[in-house]
């Protein structure tokens, strides 16, 4: 049973319009009411003015001036709506981030620390009779060297710089199950606000406090500090263009029909209630309402997958990723590679391959160590171990491990190793040995089956082949192939060899392949492709990801490994799931398509608004206009007031579809583009006609038109 849950609990159990949200989000658009407040939003800015200006035109109306009191009342009241509606969008947007903020704040503790008086130590057990002061988690500062036993609370994140330890990460990733952190690996990062379970760790300190990873989650999920993507800033400027536009096309109408009220002497000239309602309902206000809170709950639905972005546009740019580097174990296959294999070389018995190869893999505590020895035992094999054996670990250097067997009589001690094909040649040719040409070509055999192939050797003898297995992830080939219709690249890194990689990247259908892949191979891949005008996102954990990941444009790196990775990396995936790339990319395209389809839509229903509004206000002057009232409203007052009444309410019928977002379809840029157009720019067009006509019946009804 999955006991996983989610890193923010409380927000997720939250309804979409849940009253725990509405409730603070509707005093939160009043508040933003402030002038301070509504100059950031353009568009909206040039509503406020509106609003401000038709109430004071009512209050001269009530003082005996021109016009009607009543209508322009209606029209001032609704601008404000039309004003609060857009607050409350983004404030409900907030407050979902809010609440998860609130869940995160609910998981940091003060603690005590046990810092260490030397700081500046060897390496080695060095701090073991050294002396510990009991401070503040508070007090320490980047450097200090602190040590935490069973039960203690890790205060601040930092690296493990001795001993090994479980610890309880679940306040941090919601995963029930303990890892393990040790020094000197990819697993040495610790994150403040965990405990230690067994065993004791020293930790040197990595940060200040306050600026804890913890403290970075907290700052990115509250909405007020999310600054602007650039596509936004971009989008931003469009809306500010076209509202000048519309503002000076709707300032010349007055002159215009003052001229023509005198040429003709007929008609009434046009009121400034009736010009501000006209250019409100032309400007974007759809848009300009909802554009911050697309934003705000993009960072949200980031944050519900488990993933926190250090970079607002980390997430804008996770949308138009076109690159994917995909690690290939743990991501593309499942990671755990098990024996399933012996093939003894010639004169060699399965029984003595298997032996050997328990014995070499006896004190391997690797999964696929031990797969070996599971394997061997399956087969019969005799699994008693040797008295006075010396192991020999495996080394990047040697890429070998077994063990030294004692020396029988006059012989030396045999060496029992097994290893890459490659490296065991030249351990044995170094004994004056030699590979044989079957047991080379069985190891090529298996790597292009997709297999990994370790070779067994006992002194200069080489003795056979062990087939290691990874299998491809289930549906993983179908993720690609949505990738590819998405106009997206996959390439899959790999330490393998070209056979064995060539193999998997054909079973998996990913694009491409890097095989026997180093960071400086990383490295040059990305920027290969970014000097090309691509933009490329990789996953990583281990420091010598660090580079690449500082490279790429989306570096997701997990959080179960280093410190280093995790500051290269400009989002962090709690659950420190490789696969968890692909869903970043969906997410941040989600994103995309929600503004995308939002602009649209605000775009294309104005169109409906031109039927409405600019016949009312000049057939009194020319009658012949009333030929583009082909939605027979009721009277010249109706239709000005249905637009703005309209223009109001889209902005909240269209809030649940700014905070869930438009759901991600794996189809091509030209697709989606026929789709958008066909749904949000034919339904921007048509849905204003209906509802224009909707709330005119509903006026006319109540006796207001």
């Amino acid at each position: 049973m999955n006991n996983k849950t989610s890193i923010q609990p409380q927000s997720k159990q939250l309804r979409l319009l849940d009253p725990a949200l509405v409730k603070p989000a509707l005093w939160s658009a009043l508040a933003k009411l402030s002038p301070k407040v509504q100059w950031r939003n353009p568009v909206m800015f040039v509503v406020y003015i509106g609003s401000i200006v038709t109430t004071l035109l009512w209050v001269q109306a009530l003082q005996g001036g021109s016009g009607s009191a009543g209508f322009t009342f209606t029209i001032a009241l609704w601008l404000w709506f039309t004003v609060i509606f857009a607050n409350f969008a983004e404030a409900l947007a907030e407050g979902r981030s809010k609440a998860q903020a609130a869940s995160l704040r609910g998981m940091k503790k003060s603690v005590w620390a046990k810092r260490f008086e030397v700081q500046q130590v060897a390496q080695g057990k060095a701090f073991h009779g050294q002396r510990w002061l009991p401070c503040e988690g508070a007090q320490l500062r980047k450097g200090d060297v602190v040590l935490v036993e069973a039960g203690d609370t890790i205060a601040l994140d930092g690296e493990v710089i001795e001993g090994v330890a479980s610890v309880d990460e679940s306040a941090i990733t919601g995963e029930s199950a303990p890892v393990v952190r040790e020094s000197g690996g990819d697993f040495s990062s610790v994150t403040g606000g965990t405990r230690v379970l067994s065993d004791w760790l020293v930790i040197r300190v990595g940060v200040n406090p306050g600026e804890s990873f913890l403290d970075r989650m907290i700052g990115m999920v509250e909405g007020a500090k999310r600054q602007k993507t650039p596509n936004e800033v971009a989008l931003h400027i469009l809306l500010i263009a076209l509202t000048i536009v519309f503002l000076v096309v709707t300032v010349t109408l007055l002159p215009f029909s003052i001229f023509s009220v005198e040429a003709s002497g007929a008609g009434q000239i046009v009121t400034l209630t009736a010009l501000i309602s006209l250019l409100v309902c032309l400007i974007p206000t759809t848009i300009g309402g909802l554009l911050s809170a697309v934003g705000v709950a993009g960072m949200s639905r980031m944050m519900q997958a488990n993933v926190i972005a250090t970079s607002g546009r980390a997430v804008e740019a996770a949308g138009d990723v076109d690159v994917l580097l995909l690690d290939k174990t743990g991501t593309i296959t499942h990671g755990s590679r098990q024996a399933s294999a012996f093939v003894a070389a010639p004169g060699i018995t399965d029984v003595h391959l298997a032996r050997v190869a328990l014995l070499a893999s006896q004190s391997d505590e690797t999964p696929e160590g031990r797969s070996i020895v599971e394997f061997a035992r399956r087969q019969r094999v005799d699994d008693r171990p040797v008295e006075g054996a010396q192991v020999v670990p495996f080394s990047a250097q040697t890429r070998m491990s077994g063990v030294d067997l004692p020396a029988e009589g006059a012989a030396g001690p045999r060496a029992l190793r097994k290893g890459a094909a490659d490296a065991i040649r030249r351990h044995v040719e170094a004994l004056g040995g030699a590979m044989p040409t079957e047991v080379t070509r069985t190891a090529d055999e298996v790597a292009r089956r997709g297999s990994t192939p370790l070779v067994v050797a006992e002194g200069d003898r080489v003795l056979g082949v062990i087939e290691l297995k990874d299998i491809v992830k289930t549906g993983i080939r179908e993720r690609f192939a949505e990738l590819r219709r998405m106009g997206i690249r996959t390439i899959m890194i790999t330490g393998d060899n070209k056979l064995t990689a060539a193999a998997i990247a054909a079973e998996a259908g990913v694009d491409d392949f890097l095989a026997e892949a180093t960071p400086e191979d990383k490295l040059k891949l990305i920027r290969d492709y970014q000097s090309g005008g691509r933009l490329v996102a990789m996953t990583g954990d281990g420091t010598n990801d660090a580079p690449a990941l500082a490279q790429a444009d989306v570096a997701v790196a997990m959080n179960s490994g280093t410190q280093a990775a995790k500051e290269a990396g400009n989002m962090v995936d709690l659950d420190s799931d490789p696969t968890k790339l692909l869903e970043v990319v969906e997410t941040g395209k989600a994103l995309l398509m929600t503004r995308g389809s939002l602009t649209t839509f605000s775009i294309a229903n104005d169109v409906a608004k031109y039927f409405a509004i600019i016949p009312a206000i000049f057939v009194s002057t020319y009658p012949q206009l009333s030929a583009l009232n082909v939605m027979q409203l009721a009277s010249p007052q109706s239709a000005i007031l249905s637009a703005v009444i309209f223009n109001a309410l889209i902005i909240v019928v269209l809030i649940p579809l700014a905070l869930k977002g438009v759901r991600f379809r794996a189809i091509g840029a030209a697709s989606l583009l026929r789709r958008n157009l066909a749904i949000y720019g034919l339904g921007g067009l048509l849905v204003p006609f209906v509802g224009i006509k909707l709330i005119d019946i509903v006026l006319a009804a109540i006796g207001l038109a």
